[in-house]
């Protein structure tokens, strides 16, 4: 059996990004992948602007007057009227004059400073001070940001909230995204009734798709769920061959072990999926089988909850990344490594995967405890932790050892 580290490997060699452009409304772009560079259709800003509250000036006119006369004398300017947004004053700022200006106004032409108001004292219609002024005080300059043409983000980001400002800011909406890879997902099984189902003798109400969706939609994928189908071969083909032509990777769960009705991979073969593997060594999760029909991943994944969740989250999650054009940082940067401290762990031949809390040491070090867990089939178990310790094959875990975890989503 590959180990995991191997598998994922091996998968990611097999799946390609899903190059395919459509443009989206700006207000839902957010978590999508620029599929090409966004330029700044005018100057940012797009005009001489204060920053502050106050007086826009002549700089020329008052250092003039300081040349002639005391530095720190008290000068007086009449007010001619006022600029704020989006009603600028309108025409030129005559000579040893001022205009009320608010933050983010147009500055009045021939102006090239502003007087912060809390640095004047008004009487009637002028005002009064006694501070020196520079040329460009206080003023935010044409172009400071950026320039016509000037590009502002990079084909290839995944777009966050800040993003979607300055995409506003430079008029692209609507934006071109790459689209999401599609994927298909179902599940077999006689004993599954909807969530929605009281459970009869032998039942069990189905969650895995529910849950694969979710992961998956956080994993930037269109999620398509095909629901359940019955552990009946004729009509898991036609299922199957159906999902299959609706997307760009199917998965599956259940069925895929060596029991007398675990027919998913040997329907697969027959639809012409290429086998590329059948089982990992890891616990839990073991059977999950994963093939290509054609270029399109296709994955197999345990019935029992836990195992299907560590498979996607393993496996799917970057495997659909990747096909999104993710750079898969955000999802590096959840493993990390803290202090064990369960009881001893023995050396087993498969990777361990161990739901369980965090908390941190008075030296700022995270501590692992494990939940109270039933095994692969203990969902509830699972939503208790909130990450899983990593046992290394073939690896003795002892109570204060540092190991690797990896948070959950």
């Amino acid at each position: 059996m590959r180990s995991p580290k191997q598998a994922i490997a091996e998968i990611l060699g097999c799946v390609s990004s899903v190059r395919d452009e459509e443009l989206v409304p700006l207000a839902e772009s957010d978590g999508r992948v620029l599929a090409r560079a966004a330029t700044s259709d005018l100057d940012l800003p797009p005009f001489e602007k204060s920053a502050v509250d106050g007086y826009a000036v002549r700089s020329a006119d008052i250092e003039a007057s300081s040349v002639s006369g005391d530095a720190r004398a008290e000068r007086r300017l009449p007010i001619l009227g006022e600029s704020r947004a989006g009603a600028p004053f309108g025409r030129e700022l005559a000579s040893r004059a001022c205009v009320a200006i608010y933050t983010g106004a147009e500055l009045p032409a021939g102006a090239d400073a502003v007087i912060m108001l809390e640095d004047v004292r008004v009487d009637g219609d002028a005002i009064v001070f006694r501070e020196r002024v520079r040329v460009g005080q206080n003023v935010c300059h044409r172009g400071q940001d950026l320039h016509l043409g000037d590009t502002v983000l990079l084909a290839g980001r995944r777009l966050r909230p800040a993003d979607l400002a300055v995409l506003a800011s430079v008029g692209c909406d609507p934006v071109p995204v790459f689209r999401r890879p599609r994927v298909a997902l179902l599940t077999t099984g006689d004993e599954l009734v909807p969530p929605s189902a009281r459970p009869g003798p032998g039942e069990i109400r189905e969650s895995n798709t529910l849950e694969l969706a979710a992961l998956a939609r956080r994993a930037g994928a269109h999620v398509e769920n095909l629901g359940v189908v019955k552990d009946e071969p004729a009509e898991l083909e036609r299922r199957l061959a159906d999902a299959l032509e609706r997307c760009d990777a199917l998965v599956t769960t259940g069925g895929v072990s060596v029991g007398k009705y675990d027919y998913v991979h040997a329907t697969l073969a027959k639809l012409g999926v290429r086998e590329i593997f059948h089982k990992i060594a890891m616990k839990p999760g073991k059977p999950l089988w994963f093939g290509l029909a054609g270029a399109k991943p296709v994955f197999a994944l345990p019935g029992n909850p836990v195992s299907c969740f560590v498979g996607f989250e393993l496996f799917v999650g970057p495997a659909l990344a990747r096909m999104g054009q993710d750079s898969g940082l955000e999802r590096a940067a959840r493993v990390r490594r803290g202090r064990w401290r369960g009881a001893e762990l023995a050396p087993n031949p498969r990777e361990q995967y161990v739901p369980c809390t965090l908390d941190e040491d008075a030296q700022g070090v995270v501590e692992l405890a494990p939940v109270r867990w039933n095994g692969s089939a203990d969902v509830v178990g699972l939503a208790r932790a909130e990450a899983l310790a990593v046992a290394p094959i073939e690896t003795r875990v002892a109570p204060g050892e540092m190991v690797e975890y990896r948070l959950l989503p």
